[in-house]
């Protein structure tokens, strides 16, 4: 069976601006355009002096401290407007985290172990963050601790032949059932 549109689970919730007429109370506290408070008044005088300036009534607030809603008169566009532009810039400023995973067994030949770490330098040195796990299977779960502290260490040593351990800082050390995972990434100045 086909579904027509979006299901209203998958709909996103965007917050919805009540102004002007939709405004159904009785009585707002105003706030004029220039930021004064004017006070307790009837919405249709409110509404009334919104249309005289050119404005739009805007609901601030839906209870105030007096129990009745706060609007304010402003040019709604406008305020829209900047509050997605400083959403925007925002975005821009914030520092995005890639992290990149090796996953290793016990049981990994030389080769393939150095091959592995080297691409693991590689996202380091790109400023990633690289995940190293250990996966272990079957009866190597009995030596986990023994074996996994021999592979880390065996990764610093490594790390410390590619002239980047004394840069590094391990960030987070995580063991839960069959893997053990460290974090790692070069220290920032």
């Amino acid at each position: 069976m086909k579904r027509k549109g979006r299901d209203a689970t998958q709909q996103k919730k965007r917050p919805t601006v009540i102004a002007n007429e939709a405004i159904k109370e009785k009585e707002v506290q105003l706030i004029s355009s220039s930021g004064q408070n004017i006070g307790i008044v009837e919405t249709q005088d409110a509404q009334n002096l919104a249309t005289v300036e050119g404005l739009d009534l805007v609901m601030i607030a839906p209870k105030g401290s007096d129990g009745v809603p706060i609007v304010k008169v402003m040019d709604l566009g406008k305020a829209l407007y900047e509050k997605k532009k400083k959403l925007a810039e925002a975005k821009k400023n914030q520092k995005v985290i890639q992290i990149k995973e090796v996953k290793i067994r016990p049981k990994i030949g030389a080769h393939d172990f150095s091959t592995k770490l080297n691409r693991g330098v590689q996202f380091l040195n790109e400023g990633k963050h690289l995940k190293v796990t250990l996966v272990f299977r079957g009866r190597e779960m009995a030596t986990k601790h023994e074996r996994g502290r021999e592979l880390f260490e065996r990764i610093e040593v490594f790390f410390e032949e590619a002239q980047i351990l004394d840069k590094l800082t391990q960030e987070r050390d995580a063991m839960s059932g069959p893997l053990w995972s460290r974090i790692y990434h070069i220290k920032t100045k």
